[in-house]
């Protein structure tokens, strides 16, 4: 019998790692249903970890998607798969205001912590923009670039929009509202933001929440903004799409006619 000694050991394991690494990687696209745990800073330092599922070429229409308060990216873990499947590229990330949903922790939030960041609301804008200047840098998303956003991250992704439209064609906000006047912002901060967009805007809610996104809304003067009000009660954020609501299926409806009048 012939003993591989230590060193060949470690040798023969590290090939096989690299091998793995290697065939995962590239298996990806052909496979269309592998999700990657991506890493990268925000501005200040703070590492933001995302899930990218990109089966797809660069040049198709590109979705980063961010989660409602308390929560992380795994709002999007059956959502994510859908939206692939009508092909687009994806990137759920974890912003540092939120903790956990579905089992998945929130890094980013953890790492804002170890670093003593602060983690408001209004503290993730930062992280947003990052994640926009990676995939267009990394050249993740070559084509068209949306932002779809959930509860205080809907609200965050007018303000976020309506500075980096020249590089968007479309956002998405589930149960936006003016939720940052107890840190310090005026109770018209996303009204605001919303007046000066000028690419489509598509917004939704739970029935009972549309007063809190009503006049946001009527402000944004772009053409071919659309909004969704279910007869049902409906959900708060994002979860209004996952299987286990049966009104979840009037949600996609509207936000699957809403992509098609933005040419995706």
């Amino acid at each position: 019998m012939y003993y591989f000694n230590t060193s060949q050991r470690m040798n023969r394991m590290v090939k096989f790692a690299l091998l793995y690494f290697t065939v995962m990687l590239f298996a990806a696209p052909v496979l269309g249903q592998q999700m990657y745990e991506m890493t990268f800073k925000s501005a200040d330092g703070v590492q933001i970890t995302g899930n990218l599922m990109n089966p797809h070429p660069a040049t198709a229409p590109f979705i980063i998607l961010c989660h409602q308060a308390g929560w992380s990216r795994g709002e999007y873990s059956e959502i994510i798969p859908k939206l692939v499947k009508r092909g687009y590229n994806c990137l759920a990330i974890d912003q540092r205001s939120g903790g956990r949903v579905n089992g998945v922790e929130n890094k980013t939030a953890l790492d804002a912590s170890r670093q003593m960041k602060q983690t408001r609301y209004v503290d993730a804008i930062p992280d947003i923009k990052a994640a926009i200047n990676q995939v267009r840098k990394e050249n993740l998303a070559t084509g068209k670039l949306i932002l779809w956003w959930s509860s205080y991250s809907a609200a965050l992704t007018l303000v976020v929009g309506a500075e980096k439209q020249e590089t968007l064609s479309g956002l998405l906000a589930f149960s936006p509202g003016e939720y940052f006047t107890s840190m310090g912002k005026s109770n018209t901060y996303i009204k605001e933001a919303a007046a000066q967009l000028s690419i489509p805007v598509f917004i939704t809610s739970a029935r009972n929440e549309e007063k809190n996104w009503k006049t946001i809304y009527e402000a944004i003067p772009a053409e071919g903004k659309q909004s969704f009000v279910p007869e049902t009660l409906g959900n708060h954020g994002s979860r209004a799409l996952w299987n286990e609501f049966s009104d979840s299926r009037f949600y996609w409806k509207a936000v699957d006619e809403f992509l098609a009048s933005i040419g995706t």
